[in-house]
């Protein structure tokens, strides 16, 4: 194995072990370093990352722009870059670092899809609860537009991460951090029905019981849930980005609607920084003149 691939493996086994970062992001870290890693060897001929400099990180994003790649895309490159070369300085593997004078190229910042408070219900009457798929997918959605919470950490509910009493769901986050996530009513009502449908109750079910299953009392797919949910919001909502996650942005942007403090908010949906929720904050502007009008002194 040649020395970059050695030391990339050496800094994803630390990301993992010290840092406890989840499969997904190193993944992630792996893919952007593996594309760094084969620029260096075959257009730079770097063998060691001691050679690397300043005009050579800016090269590698000169031709990930050249290839067609989005600000986005490069941008989460040259954070990796910038993670593993902060590792290799703390590690004492080099003395000097190169990525800490990279600027970041800038992103230009999409809001993110929500759908209009007006027609959530409706959404959440699609599903046929005559059947078990409805009884479930209706369960689905309430939950998830109650909580905010990602696809990922809804698939990995199980019966014993939901409190029915407290109305508190457990929830795993990124780098397997766990948070507490209040629920309602609505929410509460459909997944103890959907669970009665299934003959189990809270307090009956086996621990570690997937809470989301399919036909077969598997844990249900990533790939199910996408597609079902997709196919309920296209009857409601036009636009491409339709999947589960547009009720994550729905319950972060109907709670900043109506005035809930964006730190809270940060800390129910998960993130790690401000700069993450805050992309919540487009308040329409009939909203805005009416908070002016309550808080400012000459506001009339």
């Amino acid at each position: 194995m040649d020395s970059l691939k050695k030391v990339m493996l050496e800094f994803l086994s630390y990301l993992e072990k010290e840092r406890g970062f989840s499969n997904h992001t190193i993944k992630a870290y792996q893919t952007d370093l593996n594309r760094f890693i084969s620029f260096l060897t075959q257009e730079e001929n770097i063998s060691n990352f001691k050679s690397v400099n300043i005009h050579t990180i800016r090269n590698y994003l000169g031709t990930e722009f050249d290839e067609g790649f989005s600000s986005k895309t490069v941008a989460r490159r040259l954070a990796s870059i910038k993670s593993l070369f902060k590792y290799l300085m703390r590690s004492e593997q080099i003395s000097d670092n190169p990525a800490i004078h990279v600027k970041s190229p800038k992103i230009s910042q999409t809001l993110p899809n929500f759908i209009d408070e007006k027609v959530i219900d409706t959404l959440m009457e699609s599903p046929d609860v005559s059947t078990s798929k409805g009884m479930r997918d209706r369960a689905i959605l309430e939950l998830f537009y109650s909580t905010g919470i990602r696809l990922s950490e809804l698939i990995a509910l199980d019966i014993d991460s939901i409190d029915p009493q407290n109305q508190l769901a457990k929830v795993h986050g990124k780098g397997d951090k766990e948070r507490l996530i209040p629920f309602g009513n609505r929410a509460k009502f459909w997944v103890e029905n959907y669970l009665k449908n299934r003959a189990l109750s809270f307090n009956s079910a086996p621990n570690h019981t997937p809470l989301f299953t399919n036909a077969k009392e598997k844990r249900v797919p990533k790939s199910t849930v996408q597609r079902r949910i997709r196919n309920y919001i296209k009857l409601v909502a036009e636009g491409e980005r339709l999947g589960p996650h547009i009720l994550r942005h729905s319950f972060a942007t109907h709670l900043m609607d109506r005035g809930a403090d964006i730190r809270a908010v940060k800390d129910l949906l998960g993130h790690n920084s401000l700069s993450s929720t805050q992309v919540y904050t487009h308040i329409k502007p009939e909203k805005m003149k009416k908070i002016y009008k309550q808080a400012h002194p000459h506001g009339d």
